[in-house]
């Protein structure tokens, strides 16, 4: 049930009038802002572009960022998480998709266990990069004192940035760390699953020319099925959760085939796949699955590595971890873009009633709606 109005688009499930075609046109150099805004042809000629999406998104409260007189936000910022954050239909928005990830992530719930990690981790003095929780009076004392620090008994900017927490990054750790403890609930029985969404931090580079080597940080909501198999089974794993993932993300989509998959190796050699979604300008990562072996599992637990043995049939192995991370923030993105049409008026051929509907499916709108219409004379109230 699609609800809309001339002037602007509505929150809806899919409409019973048909689709309008999506017809992306050639990618663009990069993501564009306001003044290059990326665009989907429609037919009859009319274009619909990301600046319009932008500005349907503001007005009805899918994203905060366009009121005045705060300068209107360009797309890369929301999709590298420095915006403002969702509005109310926007959480609720990603709210139904989190839940449909968790629905999809535990097809076997006696093998797959839901987990929970801070946002921020104990001080890592070693780590030389990272994002660390800092007070910003410290950090001025040390700055201040650093002249003095020795007669004073200060401490140095060095002690100070190692005592400092870390903020998380990504998912993984935090679920690794209870590997050990969790594989009892499961008899030791391979293959079995961590599963765990959150928020996590990422250093975002400025993309102005005076303030390139300034980083600011950006966050996004992260989903993580941590996936532990026999080494002689990781390549099928793999493969299966690749078509169960693609699969989900397009069951939702009206034009499927804007999502797709690519492999890749990393440095280290180990194999992995991509999945993105076809935006105007181009693709972008939605979810990453990687085949991480069993180097994360030993370095996480050094030293006595027999708790980490599970078992596949008669057989005591170290698992290799599968992980597939993906993020649902963009995918909400992805989705607003992929719902916005242009939908004809039937009582009247006006340009100006064409209506911008986003047209969600009905497990992914947040607001849904039911009308019993009758058999009266309800012609209008059938067309909506």
């Amino acid at each position: 049930m699609a609800l809309s109005c001339r002037c602007a688009g509505r929150v809806c499930g899919r409409a019973a009038l048909g689709r309008a075609e999506l017809r992306p046109r050639p990618p663009a150099a990069g993501v564009a802002g306001r003044a290059e805004a990326p665009s989907l042809a429609r037919p009859g000629g009319h274009e619909v572009n990301g600046e319009e999406l932008l500005e349907v998104c503001w007005r009805r409260h899918f994203l905060r960022g366009g009121a005045e007189p705060r300068q209107a936000l360009p797309w890369r910022d929301y999709l590298s998480g420095c915006h403002l954050g969702f509005g109310p239909l926007g959480v609720a928005l990603r709210g139904n998709l989190v839940s449909q990830w968790w629905d999809s992530a535990l097809p076997f719930r006696e093998q797959v266990l839901a987990v929970d990690a801070p946002l921020h981790g104990p001080p890592a003095a070693a780590a030389p990069q990272g994002l660390r929780l800092l007070r910003s009076e410290a950090l001025h004392e040390a700055l201040q004192g650093a002249g003095c620090r020795q007669e004073q008994g200060g401490r140095s900017l060095e002690e100070v940035l190692g005592a400092a927490g870390m903020l998380r990054e990504s998912l993984l750790p935090g679920a690794l760390a209870q590997y050990a403890s969790c594989l009892e609930l499961v008899n030791r029985r391979l293959p079995c699953g961590l599963a765990q969404t959150g928020v996590c931090f990422h250093s975002v580079p400025e993309s102005e020319q005076h303030n390139k080597n300034l980083v600011r940080i950006g966050e996004r909501t992260t989903s993580l099925l941590a996936w532990f198999s026999s080494p002689r089974t990781t390549g099928q794993w793999l493969d299966y959760w690749l078509r169960q993932r693609l699969q989900w993300w397009r069951k939702f989509a009206v034009a499927p085939s804007n999502f797709s998959s690519s492999d890749f190796q990393d440095e280290k050699g180990r194999k992995g796949f991509n999945l993105h979604y076809k935006f105007p300008w181009g693709t972008e990562t939605i979810e990453t699955l990687k085949n991480l072996g069993d180097t994360e599992l030993l370095q996480m637990y050094p030293g006595d590595s027999s708790k980490l043995l599970g078992r596949d049939g008669r057989k005591n192995v170290i698992p290799h971890v599968l992980s597939a991370s993906g993020n649902l923030d963009r995918g909400v993105l992805a989705y607003l873009f992929d719902s916005l049409q242009l939908a004809e008026n039937p009582l009247t051929k006006k340009k100006i009633a064409q209506r911008k509907v986003l047209k969600l499916h009905p497990c992914l709108a947040p607001l849904k709606v039911a009308l019993d219409v009758g058999k009266g004379p309800t012609t209008e109230l059938r067309q909506v």
